[in-house]
Parts: C-alpha cells; sequence; structure tokens
C-alpha cells in the first residue's frame, strides 16, 4: 500500500471500474473527492447528495458526475444509482451542534445504513466508512452509540470488504459551523504539532488512506483501521505498525 504506487494504480485503472460518493460536501468528503480526481483510478466517480457543488465544473472534474437525491426517498426513488459500482465511500455525518437530534440521528445512523443496504444490494464489493475513533454501539452517550451501531449493521450486510476509518479530531482547512471546533483546535495545538498522530488527522490524510485502501484492501473482510493507522496507510505504511 503506497501513497504513489503506479503499478497498482494503472492495474486498477485498466479495469474500469466506477465508485460512488456520499458526504462529498463535508471538510473529509471534499478532501477525499480532490484526492480521486487526482489519482483518477476510477473511470467514472458519482458523488451521490442533496445538491450539487459549482466547484465540480470544469475538465479537471470531467470524471465526476453528481446525482441529487433525496435521502428521505433513497429506496423509493434513488436505489438506481447505487446500481453497478465496485466502491463505495460514505463520509456523511453531521455535527451535533448543528441540527435537531431527529436530523442527528438520521444524518449519522438511518441514511449510512441504507446507502450501505443499496450499496450492497447493486453489487458493491468494498464499502469504505468513515467512522470515530469512539464508536461503541453499547455506549449510552448518543455519538459514541450511532457509530458503533453503523459499523456493526455494516459489517453484518456481508461485503466482500468493509474499511472501516476510525479518525479522531479532524483537521479541516474550510472553518466549521461550530463554536467548539476552534476552540479545541487552540487547545490540541501543542499535542497537533509534538504528537501529530495521536489525537488528529487531516482531512486529506483520510482521503489518502481511503484512496490506498482501495488499491490495496486488506484480506479480512472487515477492517477497522483507527487514528494511527489513517497516517500510516496515507503514508503508505502498514496499518499494524
Amino acid at each position: 500500500m503506497a501513497e504513489a504506487a503506479p503499478g497498482k494504480e494503472d492495474e486498477f485503472r485498466s479495469t474500469n471500474q466506477t465508485a460512488f460518493v456520499v458526504g462529498y460536501s463535508g471538510g473529509t468528503g471534499l478532501a477525499l473527492v480532490e484526492e480521486l480526481v487526482n489519482r483518477n483510478i476510477f473511470q467514472k466517480v458519482f458523488l451521490i447528495g442533496r445538491r450539487k457543488l459549482d466547484k465540480y465544473e470544469g475538465d479537471k472534474y470531467s470524471m465526476l458526475e453528481q446525482k441529487v437525491v433525496d435521502y428521505e426517498k433513497l429506496e423509493e426513488d434513488h436505489a438506481d444509482e447505487f446500481k453497478g459500482h465496485s466502491v463505495g465511500f460514505c463520509c456523511l455525518g453531521a455535527a451535533k451542534t448543528s441540527v435537531g437530534k431527529e436530523e442527528y440521528i438520521k444524518s449519522n445512523h438511518d441514511y449510512i445504513v441504507k446507502v450501505a443496504e443499496l450499496a450492497k444490494a447493486g453489487g458493491c464489493r468494498h464499502f469504505l466508512l468513515t467512522s470515530a475513533i469512539d464508536a461503541d454501539k453499547d455506549s449510552r452517550m448518543l455519538h459514541k452509540r450511532l457509530k458503533g451501531e453503523v459499523e456493526a449493521e455494516c459489517a453484518d450486510m456481508g461485503f466482500q470488504n468493509l474499511s472501516i476509518f476510525r479518525p479522531a479530531m479532524i483537521l479541516v482547512k474550510q472553518p466549521r459551523r461550530t463554536v467548539a471546533y476552534p476552540v479545541a483546535r487552540v487547545l490540541m495545538a501543542p499535542i497537533i504539532y509534538f504528537k501529530p498522530t495521536y489525537m488528529s488527522v487531516p482531512a486529506e490524510t483520510i482521503g489518502k488512506a481511503m484512496v490506498n485502501t482501495v488499491l490495496d484492501p486488506s484480506k479480512e473482510a472487515v477492517k477497522i483501521i483507527d487514528n494511527k493507522g489513517i497516517h500510516h496507510t496515507a503514508k503508505g505504511m502498514d496499518c499494524e505498525k
């Protein structure tokens, strides 16, 4: 697994596969899409979401195709959008402070599980899911429990490969619409500087790790990659080291 592996990239590219991305408008999703465009290993990448982004216009993004869907009617009206893709990337999620509880549960559980179900039914072999470092289906805390439940439900679907990424604090370039993020960024600055793989990870690093994992998937059907593993995978290092 390597960040620059022309042999593997060329071999994968020759198979003419397609992929889809959900959650492409958030910090991690934006970084992932840029990585997919730059690496150009898929014949086509479909961005499936609530709205189109104007930034993906022009020749550089010709490999992308945007599909607008209603997440409340995915199975009824949009199942076909998830058919025929060998790889699916899921970066869906909402911050606690940006939406109400009902929408928070939908964005961090219901929509993700439904996307995974439709992807599996549509022939997706490798599903890559961004989760959280503290995911725990048995937790009393809503955030931890939802992330853990999603992981468990996706694992039960029987994908040929399910890669679960558990980042710690995600460092993004664009400002987040929360008060907590800039405060946490300041407080954690010394840790981020001296121990960059410990409690944080740039969104671009997650994107690199996800693409590298597609090129060199685990032999395990379900692979959980923790924060340190994300850093290592992005650099082409063994996640277990």
